[in-house]
């Protein structure tokens, strides 16, 4: 959709289009309604260096007309992708702080495998391109805790807002920037090769520069694009044990913080354990959850009893 009259200017001469003051108020403010990313007074700079292709690709002469078109068009929901992708960090590697993934797999999983029923969901929200989850499925079948032939039934879910991200999980094949924290040995017992380099001068075969997840772990995740401000699509996700949600609250405006949280409280069993970011934590944020004391990390647990959200 393409306004004919810009609300507050359009194209400044020449050059391209510039987000006013009153452009970036309104954007800021519907981009942090509809996914919750707070941009505040100083990223002005970084919403319009974001989003200036976009104008580009729709056509579009100013900021405002951009604006209407989140707002008011019947392409919005189709270009609420594109933006979301642009707006989110994705900066993700496999086994990334591995403290944490150690507490998980050494502490976390001990106790999930005393548990009665033999039913293991985890949730990776925030998953980015998909090696948080791959990762979290690998160290549960390393474990050896639960084995299929005992009758455990094993998923980890995960999902993201760009829906770029969630096309790149599924396809599960990985370039040299996920490995940056891997072993040779998990390399190798977790991967395999997808494709290689051109041959050598020599014409020996070069090694492979990109690699697929082993199918064992594959089997375990399930994808899917999601808005965690969107109540109904998180009901999706079922009942959780476990939830990672690592450096994504962190860039959230306090109301949207406490909605995800509270989604988070919901859907974990009592019991269930939530794990954020190293930068992250519930103060001001919610007191429902109590917090456990492991080995290296400090997370929150959904009581036995679970009372409401406050």
């Amino acid at each position: 959709m393409k306004v004919k009259k810009p609300l507050f200017g359009g194209r400044r001469g020449p050059g391209e289009p510039q987000l006013r003051a009153e452009e970036y108020r309104l954007l800021r403010d519907l981009v942090s309604e509809r996914l919750g990313i707070w941009f505040g007074p100083e990223a002005r700079s970084s919403l319009e260096r974001r989003l200036r292709e976009r104008l580009d690709v729709r056509g579009l002469t100013s900021f405002a007309d951009y604006y209407q078109l989140l707002k008011y068009s019947p392409a919005a929901g189709e270009e609420w992708d594109e933006a979301g992708d642009l707006l989110t960090t994705h900066e993700t590697y496999f086994f990334r702080e591995d403290y944490q993934l150690r507490a998980f797999q050494q502490e976390l999983l001990p106790m999930l495998a005393a548990k009665p029923r033999r039913r293991i969901q985890v949730w990776s929200a925030g998953c980015s391109t998909g090696e948080e989850a791959y990762t979290i499925a690998m160290l549960i079948l390393e474990s050896g805790l639960f084995e299929p032939t005992d009758g455990w039934e094993l998923r980890v879910y995960g999902s993201d807002l760009s829906k770029k991200c969630i096309a790149a999980a599924r396809r599960g094949v990985y370039g040299p920037a996920s490995f940056r924290a891997t072993t040779d040995e998990a390399r190798a017992r977790w991967f395999v090769p997808h494709g290689r380099e051109a041959p050598g001068p020599a014409g020996d075969p070069a090694p492979p520069r990109f690699y697929g997840v082993a199918p064992a772990a594959r089997s375990l995740c399930h994808f899917t694009q999601m808005n965690l401000l969107d109540e109904e699509r998180t009901q999706l996700v079922g009942r959780c044990d476990v939830i990672f949600c690592r450096n994504v609250v962190l860039y959230f405006d306090a109301a949207a913080r406490r909605r995800v949280i509270e989604t988070f409280y919901e859907r974990l069993v009592p019991g269930g354990v939530l794990l954020l970011g190293h930068a992250e934590s519930l103060l001001n944020v919610s007191t429902a959850f109590e917090l456990l004391h492991l080995k290296e990390d400090l997370v929150y647990r959904k009581p036995l009893i679970a009372s409401a959200v406050k």
